[in-house]
């Protein structure tokens, strides 16, 4: 990978003497770290490069603010970068510009020779059980009452605005049961069993650590299909929600038995290794029962989501998970659960499923539905193939969870704007985009122009910087690093004082 980056850049540097004297206009849509990492990248490869980084939000930085959990700081040191590519001369940053609604896809590609998506997931997969999506329970229409996915959760948790008030219900029941067992399982996993006292230091939002603080869960499952050798989190993730003070942790002897083949992955993989070892030892160190009002965390495998059942005395409200035991079989290779016909129920008044991230197609860009990305070759969108044929969207590329899936953490975006990167820098010089970034484009003043005839509210980052002074006073009265503003009032009445 490191020699790959290298060659990279040693490219990119060769390039600079072919680039036309045009300025290039750049439109990165998204703030997050792929978002900043493209523009970061593009501002040093193309000397003549203006990028504009569009966000629907605000405030910047996407899921380093709203997604990243309050107890995890030093991942949020790389906004101090972030800012440095803001405030570059040539970097222009515009909240509150929606995709889709404020301007088209179309309109962007004729103000900016290049345009980079960069919008990652912001919606939801489905399981498509009985009880998720309105079906086979009386009340009819909707999700049960008290399922949630995680990223519902998470943003609730973390002051994103469009969750302002998701107000899960935290209170009537002492059980939750999280579907999924990768890192952001295990992160709502952790803010629901971890010590208030300990999130009070952190930039929790104060409506969701007021919830905490009278929550009755005491107990939580981490439900799997497969087994623990396949669990999706990492050694780092585990090893913390493992050391929460005073917890009990469940694991069943029979679920970590090994198969040959589950002994092979752990051969070809130090991650899966690694996680094994740790189930394991917690399994074998933790007492046989839990000590009176004692919180517990139960990790459960080999188990699928059949049905959510609704609660006898509450019409609309999910009482329990109906789960249908699996076992695991090889196909092409890889080791897949599929269901034995035995079933059970875990009790349970609130569900959070984190079972993927989904991100949602706009007017005019390709789009590959089973795989919730747009189809591209190294960040170039692809209009369509045929045989060997790539038919390529001029102009346009993609870059993060949109471009290759919801996966990896913030450093994986670095590398994938590189590639998207050299893309663009190879079409600049040699490739579809020699002769149109000739012309000259209107770029940011077209844009600005296009929002102010429609009355759409820019937010610089020097709006931005005025919400983050307001968050970081209110924060220090309450010895936190800031008191976010959680609702779309509250940050739009900041950012326009």
């Amino acid at each position: 990978m490191q020699m790959a980056i290298f060659r990279s850049r040693t490219w990119l540097s060769r390039a600079f003497s072919s680039l036309p004297s045009n300025l290039l206009r750049v439109c990165v849509v998204g703030s997050g770290p792929a978002g900043f990492y493209t523009a970061e990248k593009m501002l040093k490869a193309h000397p003549k490069a203006e990028v504009d980084i569009l966000d629907r939000l605000p405030t910047p930085f996407g899921l380093v603010r709203s997604g990243v959990a309050p107890d995890h700081p030093e991942t949020k040191i790389v906004i101090n970068q972030f800012t440095r590519v803001a405030k570059n001369d040539r970097c222009m940053f515009l909240g509150n510009v929606n995709l889709g609604l404020s301007v088209s896809l179309k309109e962007l590609r004729d103000l900016y020779h290049v345009v980079v998506l960069a919008y990652g997931a912001e919606s939801d997969r489905v399981l498509g059980v009985p009880g998720e999506v309105g079906l086979l329970f009386s009340s009819g229409g909707g999700d049960l009452e008290g399922i949630h996915s995680a990223r519902e959760f998470v943003w609730w948790y973390n002051g994103h605005p469009d969750c302002r008030n998701l107000a899960p219900d935290l209170q009537t029941t002492d059980t939750a049961v999280i579907l999924g067992q990768g890192n952001v399982a295990l992160d709502v996993a952790r803010i629901l069993l971890r010590s208030t006292a300990e999130l009070a230091t952190t930039d929790i939002a104060s409506h969701a650590l007021g919830a905490l603080e009278k929550s009755s869960i005491r107990k939580v499952y981490l439900v799997g299909r497969r087994g623990p050798v396949q669990a999706a989190c990492t050694a780092k993730e585990l090893r913390e929600i493992l050391g929460i003070k005073d917890l009990y942790i469940n694991i069943q002897d029979v679920d970590l038995q090994k198969s040959p083949m589950d002994e092979e992955e752990m051969r070809t993989s130090r991650i899966q290794k690694r996680v094994y070892e740790l189930l394991s030892k917690a399994a074998t160190s933790s007492p046989v029962s839990p000590t009176t009002g004692q919180r517990e965390l139960h990790f459960v495998f080999f188990r699928k989501p059949d049905r959510f059942l609704e609660s006898e005395k509450r019409n609309g409200k999910v009482a329990a998970v109906h789960f249908e035991k699996t076992t695991l079989k090889v196909d092409s290779g890889r080791q897949v659960a599929v269901g034995t016909g035995e079933y059970e129920d875990i009790e349970s008044g609130l569900v959070l499923k984190s079972i993927g991230y989904k991100s949602i197609p706009v007017d005019g860009l390709p789009f590959d539905q089973h795989r919730g990305v747009v189809p591209n070759s190294r960040g170039r969108v692809l209009q369509t193939t045929s045989g060997d044929l790539l038919l390529l969207e001029e102009g346009l590329y993609v870059c993060g969870w949109l471009k290759r899936g919801p996966t990896g953490i913030v450093a994986t975006n670095l590398y994938c704007a590189e590639e998207t990167v050299v893309s663009i820098m190879e079409d600049l010089t040699q490739g579809p985009l020699v002769s149109t970034s000739t012309l000259s484009k209107p770029g940011r003043e077209g844009l600005l122009e296009l929002l102010d005839n429609r009355k759409v509210t820019v937010f610089p980052f020097s709006t931005w910087e005025k919400i983050d002074a307001e968050e970081k006073q209110q924060g220090s009265l309450k010895h936190k690093p800031r008191e976010k503003l959680s609702s779309w009032q509250e940050l739009l009445k900041v950012g326009s004082e």
